[in-house]
């Protein structure tokens, strides 16, 4: 089944004066159709998986678990926005490796990298970081991860991880290590602490607590399990930290048309938090409330400016850490770098924590979270620079195409042809959200079934998009989204939105 590029329908909802404007300037800063991709999508079998993609997951379900697995790619045949599966079926990729691509499969220049002398000796000469730092490593992290227009306003220190977990994780460590060392008196350990902490038993190992909020994911190690709740399967039969969570604001979408009711909702939350940190403060004392600026996993849940003001007001009267989890609306996605940026938050964060798109992973964060001594916060890899260079060469694709701004851009185009749907189609297009993050956005539909149904009827003309939460349709297009694939993604949605109507 083919898809021709654009329809009547769809070129009406998405072709105005405004948008061919801004393509046009984008096209003159050097960015417009991503060349060498696809013309659009090409489903040939009558079922997505394939039999071909069907016989490669069974074929690995034998040595491994893969039954969350959804096609099986061929990627040296994937190319911009697009991904080719073992059926030689191709699909518009709205779903970016779970949020994970940002600038395209084979992009050419970051091929040439991988193609250099530089990145062949990080990759096959991985050293241990904490020990064994290359000559260069400054100079890598500097012109990329530390790069002045990267770097999240007021944090000046970098710790470099192997995951979004482990990102986390190690931002946890950061702060109960920072909170113990200021109730101290900033003075060193005695033999009494260090002798505690190898029988896990206080004063060496502190009964301390990490706050986050309900319906937020933060990965699946323990610590940071330990702060996901956004799904049973999750966590089942995994032993966690007793630690609090709050609710997540219950808002109204569009959030701009119940801004009154929203923020009396964000205020009791607000209020929430301040009695958790007081109540928990004798039982095992919160040392840090880390938050997802939107909750993915848990259903693309937001929340306001005013509320995350608020919650850093709280963190600092309360003597609290705040670490903002980045790790998937970081990185452009959102129509700004970062998506707290849109906060304004009169004093920075922590800890931001970061991976998926940057291909890299880690958290920024203040000197007060600067270990104490060395080896604290270690481990053999502590990052990885074949990756870190990586990191590099999509932050210099990023800006040389102003993809950020793009970002932004597709982002306003999006929300209306969702808005224009959720107006025909109410029950399968209802509580939109995201109209200021970018292409970062998801609505829901009526019931969990009817949400399913609606990515799998996706799949089947070509065009992946994500679930979230209970009933929520997620969009994770990649930086490089243009507008030929919104018309694309535009036309299957609505051919799909009418199927099951």
């Amino acid at each position: 089944m083919t898809f021709a590029s654009s329809s009547s329908a769809a070129a009406s909802l998405t072709r105005t004066a405004a948008s061919r404007a801004q393509a046009t300037v984008l096209r003159r800063r050097g960015f417009g159709t991503y060349p060498g991709q696809p013309s659009g999508p090409n489903v040939l079998t009558s079922s997505v998986p394939g039999p071909k993609s069907k016989a490669v997951l069974d074929d690995l379900n034998q040595v491994g678990d893969f039954r969350t697995a959804i096609v099986a790619l061929q990627y040296p045949k994937c190319k911009g926005n697009y991904v080719v599966d073992a059926d030689d079926n191709t699909h518009l990729d709205m779903f970016g490796q779970i949020a994970s691509i940002s600038v395209g499969y084979r992009n050419e220049e970051l091929e040439k990298v991988a193609r250099t002398e530089e990145f062949a000796m990080a990759a096959m000469n991985r050293p241990a970081l904490g020990v064994f730092p290359p000559v260069d490593w400054r100079a890598t992290l500097d012109a990329g991860l530390r790069k002045d227009s990267v770097r999240p306003r007021g944090l000046s220190q970098i710790f470099t991880a192997n995951c979004g977990s482990t990102a986390n994780e190690s931002a946890y460590k950061a702060c109960f290590m920072a909170y113990m060392h200021r109730k101290r008196g900033h003075s060193d350990f005695d033999q009494k602490t260090m002798a505690s902490s190898m029988d896990n038993a206080a004063p060496g190992a502190p009964t301390l607590s990490m706050l986050s909020f309900k319906t937020g994911f933060h990965g699946r190690l323990f610590g940071s399990l330990s702060t996901t709740r956004s799904k049973p399967i999750h966590k089942l039969d995994i032993p966690a930290f007793d630690w609090p969570a709050v609710d997540w604001p219950a808002l109204k979408y569009p959030l701009e048309e119940h801004e009154a009711e929203n923020r009396k909702e964000e205020e009791r939350v607000i209020a929430l938090v301040e009695e958790t940190i007081e109540q928990w403060e004798t039982k095992a004392p919160v040392a840090a409330v880390v938050v997802e600026p939107i909750q993915s996993e848990g259903g693309d849940n937001h929340a306001s400016p005013h509320f995350f003001r608020r919650l850093r007001e709280v963190t600092i009267q309360k003597g609290v850490y705040m670490i903002v989890d980045e790790v998937q609306t970081g990185v452009g996605a959102t129509g700004t770098f970062w998506a707290h940026e849109k906060w304004d938050l009169p004093t920075p964060p922590d800890a931001v924590s970061f991976s998926k798109k940057m291909q890299a992973a880690g958290y920024y964060h203040t000197e007060e979270l600067r270990p104490s001594a060395g080896y604290r916060n270690f481990n053999t890899w502590m990052g990885d620079p074949a990756r870190a260079i990586q990191a590099r060469e999509i932050i210099r694709y990023i800006e040389a195409h102003s993809l950020v701004s793009h970002t932004a851009s597709m982002g306003t185009q999006l929300h209306s042809i969702l808005a224009s749907l959720s107006s025909r189609y109410p029950t399968l297009v209802q509580n939109l959200r995201g109209k200021t993050e970018g292409t970062f956005q998801a609505f829901d539909c009526e019931t969990g079934k009817e949400r399913d149904a609606l990515v799998a009827g996706m799949r089947k003309r070509g065009v992946l998009v994500g679930g979230s939460g209970e009933r929520a349709v997620r969009l994770r297009p990649l930086l490089i989204f243009g507008e030929k694939e919104l018309e694309i993604f535009a036309e299957t949605l609505e051919a799909t939105l009418k199927e099951m109507a």
